[in-house]
């Protein structure tokens, strides 16, 4: 498999000739950490096969978050925390899109654009939904910013994952959504459009904006989700982790140009299309976010100062449930240890003769530490 790290091999020192003064240093360190991913570099572990004698490297991955390498046992890890916090309920996805005239703005001003724009679409959706001709009560809503399309073009939008009803202003009731309506898409736009406006106002006065960026209607889409702790790890996991681009759409590398794979959106087929190598790096670090900006955040009821409110409202949701449920069928998920199998302890199994155990050697140092 043709992977990022290769093209980086390939691309990167002529990229950082011509770039390097003018690079920030979040570019940077994404091309030297995604080149020395599970290599030698970082070091890693030692281990021989008890029974065919074989030696097996297994080096340490490198956890920059834009690796397309990294973070399976920290996904997991995080997703078995969000479980405990979701809610037993329906759930609407929806998707905030900014006009092309505000995208040079936003890439110029990374930190304070994209945490505003997160800000806007999310406390917006929370503040239509407490209308009681909507929902009447606090959502919850949880933002994730996307900054790319598949042919990795600069695309800055937020999907929110937004709880499918909330709880009330005293806290003691919970009051769902319509199935498949939550709040107004025109509305919703309107008022993304102007909490973004008053922000960067306020926040950065500095900044001159087009006239068609707070004229022009906002795309915005809402569309039901699902229902319960599986639609909500569908979401994280299609959402909150993803990548500018994986290791499994990238086709083809020559010395000139790289070759990869993305959906038309029109036709919905798959097509190929080669990018220049010096392009595909500039549009790959274009979605390498600045160190510290967080890309996932939590809003409405969701939001940490209201988890007592979050709890309650899983309780009721529970308490619901039980009484819905036939008398057989409650907590019989949860007695019947087959319903969630555990992941296996067992020792690795050597991938030379997939018949013999894996034994562990020794800690192999990362290279720039070795001695000669």
């Amino acid at each position: 498999m043709i992977e990022v790290a290769d093209v980086f091999r390939r691309f990167a020192d002529e990229y950082l000739s011509a770039h390097g003064a003018s690079m920030p240093p979040s570019h940077r360190r994404a091309i030297a950490d995604i080149q020395a991913c599970r290599t030698e570099v970082l070091g890693g572990r030692l281990w021989r096969c008890e029974q065919c004698d074989a030696e097996v490297f297994s080096y340490h991955s490198c956890k920059n978050r834009s690796c397309p390498k990294c973070h399976s046992r920290q996904t997991e890890r995080w997703l078995e925390a969000r479980k405990a916090e979701m809610l037993p309920t329906r759930y609407f996805h929806v998707t905030v899109t900014v006009p092309e005239q505000l995208r040079d703005t936003l890439r110029a001003n990374q930190r304070d654009g994209y945490t505003l724009l997160m800000k806007a679409a999310a406390e917006a959706i929370v503040e239509l939904a407490r209308d009681r001709r909507h929902v009447g009560a606090t959502v919850g809503v949880l933002a994730v910013l996307h900054t790319w399309t598949q042919q990795l073009l600069y695309h800055p939008h937020v999907h929110c994952l937004v709880t499918g009803g909330g709880v009330s202003d005293d806290g003691a009731d919970w009051r769902p959504a319509r199935r498949a309506f939550l709040v107004p898409v025109r509305a919703l736009a309107k008022l993304v459009r102007g909490k973004l406006r008053a922000g960067l106002q306020k926040s950065r006065p500095d900044l001159v904006l087009p006239d068609a960026v707070w004229s022009k209607p906002w795309v915005v889409q809402c569309t039901p989700w699902g229902e319960g702790e599986q639609a909500v790890l569908d979401y994280l996991a299609r959402y909150v982790f993803r990548v500018a681009i994986t290791n499994t759409r990238i086709v083809g590398l020559d010395d000139d140009a790289v070759a990869i794979r993305h959906k038309h959106r029109k036709s919905n087929r798959w097509r190929i299309t080669r990018i220049p190598g010096q392009e595909f790096m500039r549009r790959f670090l274009q979605h390498v976010l600045p160190k510290g900006l967080h890309k996932v955040r939590y809003f409405g009821l969701w939001h940490p100062a209201r988890r007592k409110d979050a709890a309650r409202a899983r309780l009721l949701l529970l308490l619901d449930r039980q009484t819905t449920q036939p008398r057989g069928r409650i907590g019989a998920d949860a007695a019947d240890p087959s319903a969630n199998p555990k992941t296996s302890d067992d020792p690795r199994v050597c991938p030379c003769c997939r018949k013999g155990l894996l034994i562990f050697v020794r800690q192999l140092s990362p290279k720039w530490a070795q001695g000669p």
